[in-house]
């Protein structure tokens, strides 16, 4: 019987899996010796204290950030703890810093960078209309790049393998099979909930936002698209919710451009790799929410 009623998320990090259930955090980590250590914490979201952020487009804006805060919270977690460094997770100012400088690198690199270099092209397209579609291709040309870029890297890849584990366990807990490996081994590596379908879906958002605003100067653009972000953020959250709660023509026709690319972003898992994500997606399941299902 499928589980409809419980949405859980997760993400891969260093080493492991991070799922969270409502309230519920958990990162499951191989540490060197093999053991699964399990990290729990609570996050509770604003719209949990905060009715209006509930609301459309300003709940995508509100999780949009959280998952930054929280993702860079659990990458920090699984550094110190799966590779037995003995670092400290950051903390204090550490943490914002580290977001506000990643943000300032996404920014330059996918929002500045790209209508920079349109007054290079500028002279072969003059419409304002193609000059925000010329634009936003750059951006996606970009974007895809780097996907493709990092993914030839060993460390990564084998972030991706946790990925690819992640969606087998939720897709293996919505399906409502036992949460065991062999339960979650048969199922894909893709979902369409997943985090590198939002991006593609920001992306291509944002070029028919944009286009609706004209050509002006380049201060103008660049502060226009700041501007603009959190909307484009609002929208793309609404969508991805749309397509992982419907099974319909639209639904599949929206989701399958970023299926597609999740084949660059998550790899086949191990049996232990996948052992891990169930075990953070157990941790932050109530017995109800198990249904009883055997232990891995």
């Amino acid at each position: 019987m499928k589980r409809t009623n419980v949405s859980v998320g997760g993400q891969a990090v260093i080493e492991g899996v991070m799922m969270r259930n409502r309230d519920r955090v958990a990162i499951a980590l191989r540490q060197e010796k093999g053991e699964i250590v399990i990290l729990n914490s609570i996050f509770v979201s604003l719209g949990e204290r905060y009715p209006l952020f509930k609301w459309p487009i300003l709940r995508g804006i509100v999780a949009f950030f959280e998952a930054l805060i929280l993702g860079f919270r659990s990458i920090s977690s699984s550094a110190s703890t799966a590779l037995d460094e003995g670092e400290e997770e950051l903390s204090g100012w550490e943490l914002p810093l580290t977001i506000v400088v990643s943000l300032l690198a996404g920014i330059g690199l996918f929002i500045l960078l790209p209508t920079f270099l349109m007054k290079y092209l500028r002279r072969s397209m003059e419409a304002p209309l193609l000059l925000n579609l010329g634009e936003g291709g750059l951006r996606l040309f970009i974007f895809l790049s780097y996907i493709f870029l990092i993914s030839r890297w060993k460390e990564v890849s084998r972030v991706f393998e946790y990925h690819g584990a992640e969606h087998k366990a939720i897709a293996c807990f919505e399906a409502g099979c036992p949460l065991t490996v062999e339960g979650a081994r048969p199922f894909s590596t893709l979902h369409r909930r997943c985090g590198t379908n939002f991006l593609l879906i920001v992306m291509i958002i944002s070029i028919v936002l944009f286009s609706f605003f004209g050509w002006p100067v380049l201060w103008q653009r660049v502060l226009l698209r700041l501007l603009l972000l959190p909307l484009v953020a609002g929208l793309s959250y609404e969508v991805i919710r749309l397509a992982g709660r419907s099974d319909n023509l639209m639904t599949r026709i929206i989701s399958q451009p970023g299926l597609w690319l999740q084949l660059l972003t998550t790899k086949k898992p191990a049996d232990d790799q996948v052992e891990v994500a169930l075990s953070a997606l157990k941790a932050v399941l109530s017995e109800g929410e198990k249904d009883g299902v055997s232990a891995s």
